[in-house]
């Protein structure tokens, strides 16, 4: 197509701004790939970047915003893609620094192009998205250092976010017992759906302030941070299992290191940008295989680019629930 919509954010005049304008292929950041984007999807990271709440995020302006992206190749200068494979584009420096999925055509390096695995389809693909990439992550590098159905319950916190509840889903199908912890009291039943079985309202836990709190969770998936990543750390099981991937309570923590020396908790990392391609593919093609979420037609909430700047706003007040897809097809 000689023109294509997309979702661009500007800075003009000491004020970001985001609104759908009409591109072409030169006015896209450079690549080796071209492929038409069939869907999009929001995360929390692209309404801060579109929307400037919570400091700068995109480094470029006038940029597309968008960190997700998936669809069908044009033409590839680059001899790994050819035209009409099926693709994923999440990560690195797409939708930040470079031109990103909020957009009917993208452009980008051939290193950051995923082949689509078998058994997903594209819609699948952005329902799990960046989003549904750190979940899996969470459990592939988790598993790495032990966790097992067999070691007791698992936390995930902040529940109701999108890597939380499809966390719940994958967790759930592969037989661990899981605990859900939202500060959403409407949302229980659609947790219990998903896969937990017990869910904890936040503002009835007793967090505590010893160093060593009872112990309850062989495992804890964490979007929060915070005071209650702190509480986790303390409240672990001996030889616990922590995956932090979010900061929505705050990027402090607070803690002791009797939990690390006494109970053998291990507190892991969880970053999706600067995955190493192999690591990369295996996760993708776990999503598509034994970690594939069993609920993604619950999760997904379908929208458009005219519908971005609402989502986003609603997204800041913490007034959503799962995953929302962009069709832009």
């Amino acid at each position: 197509m000689s023109s294509f919509k997309a979702y661009r954010i500007f800075y003009e005049n000491n004020k970001l701004e985001g609104r759908i304008t009409e591109l072409s292929l030169p006015d896209l950041a450079p690549g080796e790939v071209v492929f038409k984007c069939e869907y999009s999807s929001v995360n929390y990271k692209d309404a801060l970047a579109a929307t400037g709440a919570g400091g700068k995020v995109i480094r470029k302006y006038p940029l597309v915003g968008g960190i997700d992206a998936a669809g069908t190749v044009v033409s590839s200068s680059d001899a790994r893609f050819k035209a009409g494979d099926a693709v994923i584009c999440t990560s690195y420096d797409f939708g930040v620094a470079h031109d990103g999925g909020f957009s009917q055509v993208c452009r980008v390096p051939a290193d950051w192009v995923v082949p689509l695995p078998q058994g997903m389809s594209l819609l699948e693909a952005m329902t799990l998205g960046t989003a549904g990439y750190t979940a899996g992550l969470a459990v592939e590098l988790l598993e790495l250092n032990g966790l097992a159905p067999a070691n007791g319950k698992v936390l995930v916190n902040g529940a109701t976010g999108g890597v939380a509840s499809l966390l719940i889903d994958m967790l759930a199908g592969n037989g661990h017992a899981v605990t859900a912890v939202t500060g959403k009291d409407t949302e229980h039943e659609f947790l219990k759906k998903l896969g937990a079985q017990e869910v904890l309202s936040r503002g009835a836990i007793e967090m505590g302030t010893r160093p060593l709190e009872k112990s309850q969770w062989a495992a804890a998936f964490d979007s929060v941070g915070g005071e209650q990543l702190g509480w986790l750390t303390r409240s672990m099981n001996q030889n616990g299992l922590i995956a932090a991937f979010g900061n929505a309570g705050g990027i402090e923590l607070k803690s002791n290191v009797l939990p690390f020396i006494l109970r053998g908790v291990r507190l892991i990392g969880v970053d999706s940008v600067a995955t190493p391609m192999p690591l990369r593919r295996k996760v993708w093609h776990r999503l598509a295989a034994d970690l594939k979420p069993r609920h993604l037609t619950d999760i997904a909430t379908p929208i458009t680019l005219d519908d971005l700047g609402a989502y986003f706003a609603s997204m800041l007040k913490g007034g959503i629930r799962g995953r929302a897809v962009v069709r832009l097809s």
